[in-house]
């Protein structure tokens, strides 16, 4: 196992690292832009240390200071988080080049699922479903509308080389196709220095499923199950649970059947999610792999009792999966809600600022995943969130009274955020059902922002 390991990230995500790893006797070196001065994660690693100003450019993207700081503590391994660096293959070669462990995937894997159009292509070798559309990628307007005739319409534009919904566009008729691919091409070499797209058939109101992953260095590969991430905002989630109710036994089997045979397929190490879009025929289809820990994992560990970060930094270091498929049981429900400093009222716009008094729900059952505590600060440079609440009950209808009931308990005080949206939507009568998709806050949008 590691005597000390760097946590490149920030935030909760760096607050739940770090607990994970004093759980298994590991030292923790924590770095921190000057604007994180007084975060929780810098209080709480067994080191910390500041690796520059408080633009992510400045200090969390800065991969020399990061690489500096981990060889000057002696640490074995460096882990990403999520966001950032986690995706970045260049990254990851660094790091293992500099003597030190990756925690998470080989760069070389990284890079295939990284790029949507080798991607799509390991998914056919490996016998996945893919949605129909480009074979790589699209170089022009006219390509791109050469192919949408093809295919037919709607269509969707991506960033080949992005992700969170930016870079994408989607297009219902001919005369569209041309200013939404350079729309979309400019969003994307904005977000991601890259302005490459490929193109693929819209699926109409799909459902958003995705399965856990955790593979060894040996060959074994198991899933956790589902999250369903269908509840969205710009393609953005607000809130995930496991199972999900739109799925029958059958299909929750030959989906994860699936999602092992691709990580397998590709030699896939360590925790990664595969996403699929599920139609109203309940037919499925690979949408990408993220190689890496997701925001939401919490929910998987929750229903199946298995720690994903301790399992990460096991795997890391060399040690086997401890359990086999058959051995991982749905043990319950859970539901995740994020809570975010932003105002649904004005568009969602962000609400940074300073929080004067913050109490978190508590009790059996219920979980909060976060790094703020009373006089903490939302920072304008990064991610807006401010908690994870999760719920968990060996019914959906049990945690779902429980999240309500966490809800009601949790008070921010100081600045603007989405708790009373989120604890209306756990109210609406289609996400009570378990048939919402990702069109749910396009037309539900004016009944949960009140």
């Amino acid at each position: 196992m590691f005597k000390r390991v760097c946590i490149a990230n920030r935030g909760e995500i760096a607050v739940r690292i770090i607990r994970a790893c004093k759980e298994l006797g590991i030292e923790t070196v924590a770095i921190y832009s000057s604007a994180d001065a007084e975060a929780l994660h810098t209080q709480l690693a067994t080191y910390a240390v500041c690796v520059g100003g408080p633009r992510s450019s400045e200090s969390y993207l800065n991969v020399s200071n990061i690489l500096s700081a981990a060889l000057y503590y002696h640490c074995d391994a460096i882990h990403p988080g999520f966001g950032f660096l986690s995706e970045n293959a260049g990254f990851a070669r660094m790091v293992e080049q500099c003597g030190m462990v990756f925690i998470g995937p080989s760069a070389e894997v990284m890079e295939k699922m990284g790029d949507k159009a080798q991607a799509k292509q390991a998914m056919r070798e490996a016998g996945v479903p893919v949605v129909e559309g480009s074979q790589g990628i699209v170089s022009d307007e006219k390509e791109a509308l050469e192919i949408a005739d093809k295919i037919g319409y709607p269509v969707i534009l991506k960033a080949a080389h992005g992700g969170g919904g930016r870079g994408m566009r989607i297009v219902d008729k001919r005369d569209e196709v041309a200013d939404a691919y350079d729309i979309a091409s400019n969003e994307a070499r904005s977000a991601f220095g890259n302005g490459d797209m490929y193109i693929e058939k819209f699926v109409r109101d799909p459902k958003h499923i995705e399965f856990q992953l955790l593979a060894d260095a040996y060959g074994n590969v198991v899933h956790l199950f589902e999250r369903d991430c269908s509840i969205q905002r710009r393609n953005q989630k607000l809130i995930e649970e496991s199972p999900s109710r739109f799925l029958d036994d059958d299909l929750r089997r030959e989906m994860g059947e699936a999602a092992v045979r691709a990580a397998k397929h590709i030699g896939y190490r360590n925790a990664g999610t595969i996403e699929f879009l599920v139609d109203k025929d309940r037919k499925f289809y690979f949408m990408e792999m993220n190689t890496r820990l997701q925001v939401e994992h919490g929910v998987s560990e929750l229903v199946t009792g298995i720690d994903i970060v301790k399992e990460q930094l096991k795997i890391a270091s060399g040690l086997a999966l401890p359990f086999m498929q058959e051995e991982i049981q749905l043990l319950g429900h859970a539901i995740e809600v994020r809570i975010n400093a932003e105002n649904p009222k004005l568009n969602f716009a962000p609400s940074p600022g300073t929080i004067r008094f913050l109490h978190f729900p508590a009790g059996p059952k219920v979980r909060v995943d976060s790094a703020m505590y009373n006089g903490a600060t939302i920072s304008p440079y990064y991610d807006s969130m401010i908690a994870k609440i999760l719920a968990f009950d060996t019914s959906r209808l049990g945690a779902i009274k429980k999240l309500r009931a966490a809800l009601e308990e949790c008070i921010i005080e100081g600045l603007t955020c989405n708790l009373d949206m989120q604890y209306l939507i756990l109210h609406h009568a289609e996400f009570l059902k378990g048939n919402y998709t990702t069109s749910f806050m396009a037309k539900h949008q004016d009944e949960v922002v009140l």
